[in-house]
């Protein structure tokens, strides 16, 4: 029997209640049960998860409901005064903040006059017209929230632009401003490498790989995924670029993206080839076979981190950074184990990944994605667990291991499977111990295969460093411990696990030539709030999630909680006649 309780204007943020479903979804007795605000959209998810009642038409945006099936009423009690006790311990956590909350932008910025950034975490629908509001009170707009349409991001981007600031967004899960971690984001060390990239793990991997090899980073400057389609033409990306080539702490540059519209990338390479700084490119699904100018071009993550620290240490550049040994001795395969299953937290490195599968099976590098596989050819499989299709009303599998582990079972399930391919992404926002979480399921898996007559290969890589709030080094060891083979990065890892079933990459020898094109003239000045921007640490308007606080406050930021809540309950016709009577 299903059972439905609405908690009247008791908002609270998305992963907050995501959170709580997992709290109280062990709950025996309980087969069911989904917490979430009562907006359109989570109605639609009660509905997909067969949790829908009449009931939930009367909540509203700013309604907490609950939803509970089970057959044993009593259950229903149990399960309210575990939410209660929960909403109770936030609170009382809560309590004991060192920054200020507040419930307006008015007030938010008298608290904190000197604000430059506004970090945005709201639900998608209200994202960019709190975009806006930022933007129009001089604020630099981390956008952190998704589901906001592409014209709403362009308006975005261009109104910034206009105005001389930055919206790193939307859909931007993590950035380094002057050392301070933004939303999902590792702890590095500072230095003299400047990062911009349409990538979330993609700039979370290179800058981890760059710490542990001695160096540091500038900054990192998120752009959201779709920065370089042809509506937006990279305008974060390239004002980004721009900023760096200006900042004199930063002498290498940086620049990861997704697979680019052809125009866009090749204004961004017009603009990089006018630099006066090296520049290292990825540009994910090329495969590069030269170095040109002073643009240094690379094919994996790892090769991008390697390219940049060679450079800030003026050590000669390698014409392969790919010449590795990844066999592994004493592998066993039963008769018709041929497969990889990659399940990845991180939409990059699953996205490399694929490339890398495609690439050694002879089908080019070239990548899509269908209902967040990235790639699936010939029995190999490659799923970006973080994709829409896999967080709807769910939390994203940095935070929990629900989603991967059913995807470990119908890896060990299929004959095929050779060997399994995980990511394990520390820092900020990600599990305090994501080894800990799968490693019962991981065994389970292996333990099924073994009694099936085969032996399932695990390959895992960890991106974190030594400073991540989760320890890098018992993370490694618990996996290895384990029995899974742990490499040093996702590029690694991949081509281990392609070395297992008999596969390789073949990568060319790059040599560095002049670049013979023209140089275009590019205006290369920035505003002096960007130039201000890079120049400082930030002071920083948090608006939504209250947990992205911690890292700001931990690295010397300067931060006011915004204790966002949905304009008129959440209704629509209500919000919008509000806003045109400002």
């Amino acid at each position: 029997m299903i059972h439905t309780i609405i908690k009247k204007n008791s908002y609270q943020d998305s992963i907050n209640l995501m959170l709580l479903t997992n709290a109280v979804a062990a709950t025996e007795g309980v087969n069911k049960v989904q917490i979430m605000m009562g907006t359109p959209a989570n109605k639609d998810i009660f509905k997909g998860a067969g949790l829908y009642t009449d009931e939930l038409e009367t909540a509203e945006s700013n309604d907490m409901a609950i939803v509970i099936d089970t057959d044993d009423e009593g259950k229903v009690e149990e399960v309210l005064q575990k939410v209660d006790q929960y909403l109770q311990d936030q609170s009382i956590s809560g309590a004991s903040e060192t920054f200020e909350t507040v419930r307006t932008w008015d007030r938010a910025k008298k608290a904190l006059p000197d604000a430059n950034v506004a970090l945005i975490s709201v639900p998608g629908q209200y994202a960019a017209e709190e975009a806006h509001k930022a933007l129009d009170m001089g604020l630099h707009t981390f956008l952190f929230s998704d589901n906001v349409s592409m014209e709403d991001e362009v308006a975005l981007k261009k109104k910034a632009h206009d105005k001389g600031l930055l919206v790193m967004g939307p859909d931007c899960g993590t950035g380094i401003l002057d050392g301070i971690p933004m939303a999902f984001a590792n702890v590095i060390n500072k230095g003299r490498i400047g990062i911009v990239g349409a990538s979330g793990t993609g700039i979370q991997e290179v800058t981890a790989i760059i710490d542990r090899l001695g160096e540091g980073v500038s900054h990192a400057i998120g752009t959201g995924g779709r920065d370089l389609k042809e509506p937006i033409g990279a305008i974060t990306m390239i004002d980004g670029i721009k900023a760096l080539e200006n900042h004199n702490q930063t002498e290498i540059i940086v620049v990861i993206s997704k697979p680019p519209a052809e125009s866009v990338r090749k204004e961004v390479e017009a603009l990089l080839h006018g630099l006066s700084k090296p520049v290292v490119a990825i540009f994910l699904g090329e495969k590069p076979t030269k170095h040109e100018g002073n643009i240094y071009q690379a094919y994996t993550l790892e090769e991008t981190a390697l390219l940049a620290v060679d450079l800030a240490k003026k050590n000669p550049i390698k014409e392969n950074y790919a010449d590795g040994d990844y066999t592994v001795e004493n592998m066993v395969l039963a008769e018709g184990q041929r497969t990889i299953k990659g399940l990845f937290s991180g939409g990059t490195l699953a996205s490399e990944a694929a490339v890398l599968i495609s690439d050694a099976l002879g089908l080019g590098s070239h990548i899509t994605n269908v209902d967040g596989y990235v790639l699936k050819q010939d029995g190999h499989e490659v799923v970006d667990l973080g994709d829409d299709k896999y967080t709807q009303g769910k939390p994203h599998p940095m935070i929990d291991p629900e989603t991967r582990a059913r995807f470990i079972e119908q890896a060990a399930d299929d004959p095929s499977t050779a060997v399994v391919v995980l990511d394990f992404v520390l820092g900020y926002g990600s599990h305090d111990d994501m080894a800990s979480a799968l490693l019962p399921y991981i065994e389970k898996a292996v333990a099924k295969a073994k009694s099936q007559g085969r032996t399932l290969h695990v390959v895992a890589s960890v991106c974190g460093t030594a400073n991540d709030p989760q320890s890098y080094s018992d993370q490694r060891k618990k996996l290895a411990d384990a029995g899974i083979i742990v490499k040093d990065n996702n590029n690694q890892a991949v081509r281990t696990a392609l070395s297992i079933v008999g596969l390789k990459v073949e990568d060319p020898q790059k040599v560095l030539v002049p670049y013979e094109g023209e140089v275009r003239s590019f205006d290369l000045t920035v505003s002096e709030d960007i130039t201000n921007l890079l120049n400082n640490k930030p002071s920083i308007i948090n608006v939504g999630l209250k947990s992205f606080t911690d890292a700001i406050i931990a690295y010397g930021g300067r931060v006011v909680q915004f204790d966002w809540r949905p304009v008129a309950g959440g209704n629509e016709k209500m919000r919008k006649i509000l806003s045109l009577l400002k």
